[in-house]
């Protein structure tokens, strides 16, 4: 697989994971309007590794970030929420490199720092071309 389809695939099992970790977290709570459960990890605290607390406070920032005040273009609005979401791949990246063991997963994550880097710069450079 490509470094870059594989970048992107990891991109997603993270969101995703990270869906099923703020599905879990919330225990059958109704009310799942605004992230509810996010951030209110208390009773697992004791439970969770350094590395395990660190994806979970970095999904908690990056989905609390992509709540951006919407303007009603979509290019904008997508470039706007895809800041916070690349700046969220490069923290679980630098969590993995800080953590993780496995070569192949620290050169993967030194592959998405880069790549996502780049493209931050270009869509604030995007954004700031128009007046955002």
């Amino acid at each position: 697989m490509k470094p870059a389809i594989l970048a992107v695939s990891l991109v997603f099992a993270a969101a995703i994971g990270a869906g099923g970790y703020a599905v879990a977290s919330n225990h059958g709570h109704m009310n799942h309007g605004g992230h509810a459960g996010h951030g209110d990890h208390a009773a697992t605290d004791a439970d969770v590794s350094p590395a395990t607390r660190a994806f979970m406070d970095a999904n908690d920032a990056m989905h609390a970030d992509m709540m951006i005040e919407f303007t009603g273009d979509a290019d904008v609005d997508f470039i706007r929420g895809m800041i916070p979401h690349h700046e969220g791949a490069v923290l679980m990246a630098e969590i993995v490199l800080e953590h993780g063991t496995d070569a192949e997963v620290a050169e993967l994550a030194r592959e998405i720092i880069a790549a996502q880097k780049e493209e931050i710069d270009w869509m604030r450079a995007w954004l700031a071309e128009r007046g955002h």
